[in-house]
C-alpha cells in the first residue's frame, strides 16, 4: 500500500513538473522582459506607387528617375545600419511565395524593382543586408459584418454631411508640394515625425462620428482598422521568433500609430526610432 501511494505521489509530482514546463513555454507578452524584447523599427512610407487605395490619397513624383533613384539609395544606405534580421512589408500574408520569388528574382538578376516601397526600400535593404527573403504580413480582408455596416460614406451622404465627408478625405495640397520639391528623405521624416503621425491618426475619429442612434458606420469601420491593424501585430509577432530578432516593418504611415502602440504596450518589442537615421539619409553628400 505504501509504494502504490508513493508510486501516485511520483506521478502526480510528474505531471505538476509537466504542467509547470509546458506553462513556462508559454511566454505572456505582458510578462516578456527587456532582454526577450525582439528590436522593432516602423518606417512609414507614402505609396510611391500610387495605387490610390487610401481614404487619404498623396499624389507621388515618379521615383524611377535618376535623381529619386539617389534619394533612394541614401535612404537605404541610412536604414541598413539598423541591421535588420528580417523585413516586414505590406502585402498580403497569402502572397509570401510571389514575393519571395520577386526578391529572389531581383538578386539574380531577373526582376526589375517597380515603383512600390517595398521594392525600393524594402528589397534594397534586404539585399545589402544579405537576407534570405522578405516577410509579407498585412491582413486587408473583408471584417465581420455586412458592408452596409461600415460604409459611412454611403450614410454621410444620405444623411446631410457629404461636405464634411469631403473636408475629411481631402488631400492636403501642401503634402503634394513637399514631395515635389524636397528630397524621398524628408519625404519620410515628415511620414514620421511623431507630431505628423498623431495629426493623421487623430482623423480616424472623425470618422467614427460618421452616424447616429440608428446606425454608426463610422465608428464600425474605425473598429474594423483597429482590428485589421492588431491582426497585422500579430503576424509581427509570429515573425519575430528570437529576442535577437531585428525586425525592419515598412508600411503605409497611417498604420504606424496603431502598430507602434501594439508593440510598445503589449510589450512584445523594443521600439526603435528611425528618425535619426531619416535624418543623417536626409544629410547625405554624394559626389
Amino acid at each position: 500500500m505504501p509504494y502504490r501511494f508513493n508510486s501516485y505521489l511520483i506521478g502526480i509530482a510528474a505531471l505538476c513538473a509537466s504542467a509547470l514546463a509546458q506553462g513556462q513555454e508559454i511566454k505572456l507578452l505582458r510578462d516578456r522582459t527587456e532582454a526577450e524584447r525582439p528590436a522593432i523599427m516602423f518606417v512609414g512610407s507614402p505609396h510611391l506607387a500610387n495605387h490610390n487605395r487610401d481614404v487619404i490619397t498623396t499624389t507621388v513624383p515618379d521615383v524611377l528617375t535618376p535623381e529619386r533613384q539617389a534619394e533612394i539609395a541614401d535612404v537605404v544606405a541610412a536604414l541598413v545600419r539598423f541591421k535588420p534580421t528580417k523585413i516586414a512589408v505590406e502585402l498580403a500574408t497569402e502572397k509570401q511565395a510571389e514575393l519571395h520569388q520577386r526578391y529572389t528574382g531581383m538578386l539574380s538578376g531577373g526582376y526589375t524593382l517597380s515603383r512600390n516601397e517595398m521594392d525600393q526600400f524594402g528589397m534594397r535593404i534586404a539585399a545589402a543586408n544579405k537576407l534570405p527573403t522578405m516577410y509579407a504580413v498585412d491582413w486587408n480582408k473583408m471584417p465581420p459584418g455586412q458592408m452596409s455596416d461600415l460604409d459611412y460614406q454611403v450614410w454621410a451622404k444620405a444623411n446631410g454631411m457629404g461636405e464634411r465627408l469631403a473636408a475629411m478625405t481631402a488631400t492636403s495640397p501642401l503634402n503634394d508640394a513637399l514631395m515635389k520639391t524636397t528630397p524621398v528623405a524628408s519625404w519620410l521624416i515628415e511620414n514620421n515625425a511623431s507630431e505628423k503621425l498623431a495629426a493623421r491618426h487623430r482623423r480616424y475619429f472623425d470618422y467614427a462620428m460618421l452616424g447616429n442612434e440608428e446606425a454608426k458606420p463610422g465608428a464600425n469601420w474605425v473598429a474594423s482598422w483597429y482590428g485589421r491593424n492588431l491582426k497585422i501585430f500579430g503576424n509581427l509577432v509570429k515573425l519575430a521568433d528570437s529576442p535577437k530578432d531585428r525586425i525592419l516593418v515598412i508600411y503605409g504611415s497611417g498604420h504606424i500609430p496603431l502598430l507602434r502602440e501594439f508593440a510598445v504596450q503589449s510589450g512584445a518589442f523594443t521600439d526603435v526610432d528611425p528618425m535619426p537615421l531619416l535624418r543623417e539619409a536626409a544629410n547625405a553628400k554624394r559626389n
